[in-house]
């Protein structure tokens, strides 16, 4: 497989697209992949196909140019995805970079017709990749992408970073208020009603001048009722899940004094907008898929089950994810002491 330095890429003025993944905490990552792009092609012009329900964080990557959103619902199969990157052909690509591992994303890249193809040897999809690499294992998702650019081009990069901008040109900041995400797709990091309810009690024992905003997607915004209507302080608990979109909720998250998450994509979105972050690890292994920059970040787990980190999306042993349940809710009130104001 010939790497950009044996491939005739020697221009300084590209056009380059990247395919980006499909989470939101996965395209946060990648800005760390796409600002090393910027940086090995200073003069390049940085395009990117982006989930359709993400594009507002793909707006907040300052490398991009141009932002194409995907719909899987209008573009089904490999099919749809055939179809959405021929649209793209006009656009005569120099290189396509294609960071999820399925073979839909694949299709999509050789559609485009862009004259390299750089991912990951996944899904049976190599053949369709000029270029193609095995993934690393055991590394952070972050560190995985790098290696890709890297492996690429024969060059190393140096201190990737995770960094996303957003306009708070209209707001305060405010280290009184603190976000609150529960939330997550999987089952097994999603904290419990119960003992979300007794960790919100706490807070507002341990910091009464301290605001508490629950935040999460509209399908998300029943649960978040649920621990409000079991709190018994209500006056210091804003309920906001469900009434942001995402450059609303960043905008927000970037003026808190901090946010209590889960294992979850608003984790990553903090991490990214430098807001002070605390992490609620159960299931899923920090090793490989906690918030990449290092400051202003408490990473917290339990450690008290045999079975962590178990990366399952459901817990197999226990009706609700007891690793969630065990977690300190004193170490919560340490953590946040470091940020608050009024304890």
């Amino acid at each position: 497989m010939p790497d950009a330095q044996d491939s005739g890429f020697n221009q300084l003025k590209m056009k380059i697209l990247i395919r980006l993944p499909n989470w939101l905490g996965d395209v946060v990552m990648s800005t760390a992949f796409t600002d090393s792009v910027r940086k090995l092609f200073p003069e390049a012009i940085i395009d990117v196909i982006v989930k359709k329900e993400l594009t507002g964080i793909a707006a907040m990557i300052e490398e991009v140019n141009n932002v194409y959103p995907f719909s899987k619902t209008q573009n089904k199969g490999l099919t749809g995805a055939y179809r959405f990157g021929r649209n793209l052909r006009s656009e005569n690509y120099d290189l396509f970079f294609n960071l999820p591992s399925s073979l839909s994303s694949v299709v999509l890249a050789w559609a485009t017709r862009s004259k390299k193809r750089v991912g990951f040897d996944a899904e049976g999809g190599r053949f369709l990749l000029t270029n193609f690499y095995p993934a690393p294992s055991n590394q952070h998702r972050v560190d995985e992408y790098i290696s890709l650019l890297e492996r690429f081009t024969g060059k190393p990069v140096a201190d990737p970073r995770v960094a996303l901008k957003v306009d708070i040109a209209d707001r305060q900041l405010s280290s009184g208020k603190v976000l609150i995400n529960f939330n997550s797709e999987a089952q097994s990091r999603r904290m419990p009603v119960n003992k979300a309810i007794s960790i919100v009690n706490t807070l507002t024992r341990a910091f009464v001048n301290t605001t508490f905003t629950l935040i999460g997607s509209p399908k998300e915004a029943a649960f978040a009722e649920q621990i409000v209507a079991g709190v018994d302080n209500k006056t210091q608990i804003e309920n906001a899940a469900g009434k942001t979109n995402l450059q609303e909720l960043a905008a927000e998250m970037a003026c808190a004094g901090a946010i209590l998450t889960t294992d979850s994509g608003p984790a990553h979105l903090a991490n990214g907008l430098g807001t002070p972050a605390i992490v609620l690890f159960g299931a899923g292994n920090e090793n490989n898929t906690s918030p990449y920059n290092k400051d202003n970040l408490v990473i917290q787990r339990a450690g008290k089950l045999p079975c962590e980190p178990c990366v399952k999306n459901t817990c197999p042993l226990y009706d609700t994810p007891k690793c969630m349940e065990l977690l300190d809710e004193m170490q919560m009130i340490d953590a946040l002491s470091v940020y608050l104001p009024y304890a």
